[in-house]
């Protein structure tokens, strides 16, 4: 399983991202999976990966919580979670999403 973090520098959820990424990936199992760092710098490299916003994460190149309608740039990213919108998606999501592609 291949598992990216993009993120743009500054962004302040990343970090929060990735401990709920690592936390998740501990939970499925998964610990000894690798997880790839991204730090998206300009626009145009934006562009080029269609990146939504920081931070997302990309597991097997596709991303789990892909909305179409999103805004491609250097912004921050928000997520759709039960307790109402956040910067991150939680564990328990993110556990889902590693389930899906594991199986």
């Amino acid at each position: 399983m291949d598992v990216t973090l993009l993120y743009f520098d500054g962004c302040p959820n990343w970090r929060t991202a990735d401990h709920n990424l690592r936390a998740a990936l501990g939970e499925a199992g998964l610990t000894r999976a690798k997880v790839h760092y991204r730090c998206v710098e300009t626009v145009e490299e934006a562009e080029a990966l269609r990146f939504v916003g920081s931070p997302t994460l990309l597991i097997d190149g596709i991303d789990p919580f892909n909305d179409p309608e999103a805004f491609i740039g250097l912004s921050c990213r928000l997520y759709r979670t039960p307790s109402g919108l956040a910067g991150v998606p939680t564990i328990e999501q993110i556990r889902m999403t590693l389930d899906v592609a594991s199986s």
